[in-house]
């Protein structure tokens, strides 16, 4: 989410919200260049792994007995895995200026946006009834709009919108007859393992005054993609083979 952010003292002639460079006021902390550094290393890996995993992902589908839908729903979910990882270097490894908030924006967007394609596979692949797309056509819609809260309303409803990241990255509970349970064990275990990591982290998200917080927050956030990432492989691989 966040590398270095400084406080600096706003402009009476700018929105009261924001300080000259474009950073919301609300971001007034700081970090270490030991703790930059840890931080810098776990999105290189991430942006590292990401690239070659939905490489891989995507040649494999192609190369697979799957559908045109299905193949397209995976692809989906690997644009989105890398935009997310993307864009979450791109803001934490840019030093403070009126850019790097401008990918903050980016970087919020694109975590709704990586959560509805992480569910478009999933649906794809085992959806069994017109709930489960129904449901997924709901996640989209809420994604599409949280995202779009974020690029304009920047530094606005920051803690609301780490609720709805959780409350949107659970709801496919609701289509667990006609979604989860249908899933081979080895996915449905991934697919829990991934948002149990990514519910754990923010605990250390919203932990500002642990050294390393951002770091570690971060490689939770690693952590739980390559999870799902592993549920989406495992799921392409049993409906395709």
């Amino acid at each position: 989410m966040s590398a270095q952010e400084q406080s600096l003292t706003p402009s009476p002639a700018l929105n009261a919200r924001f300080a000259p460079d474009g950073r919301p006021l609300s971001l007034v902390w700081t970090y270490t260049p030991r703790e930059l550094l840890a931080d810098g290393v776990v999105h290189v890996v991430g942006v590292s792994l990401g690239v070659i995993g939905a490489m891989a992902l995507t040649i494999r589908a192609a190369l697979s007995t799957l559908s045109p839908a299905e193949t397209v729903s995976v692809a989906v979910y690997a644009a989105g895995l890398v935009a997310m990882l993307g864009t979450s270097a791109a803001y934490n490894m840019c030093p403070v200026s009126r850019l790097k908030w401008r990918l903050r924006r980016a970087d919020h967007a694109t975590i709704f946006l990586m959560i509805a394609g992480t569910y478009t596979p999933l649906v794809t692949l085992v959806g069994t009834d017109s709930f489960a797309f129904g449901l997924l056509a709901g996640i989209w819609l809420v994604a599409v709009a949280g995202a779009v809260v974020k690029l304009t309303l920047p530094g606005r409803f920051d803690r609301l919108a780490i609720a709805l990241y959780l409350a949107l990255g659970w709801s496919g509970i609701m289509a667990y007859e006609s979604v989860i349970a249908a899933l081979s064990p080895p996915a449905l275990w991934l697919l829990a393992a991934g948002g149990l990591l990514y519910s754990l982290g923010v605990i250390f998200h919203i932990w500002r005054q642990l050294p390393f917080q951002n770091a570690i927050w971060h490689g939770f956030v690693l952590a739980a993609a390559a999870c799902h990432y592993g549920a989406v492989f495992r799921s392409a691989l049993d409906v395709g083979m």
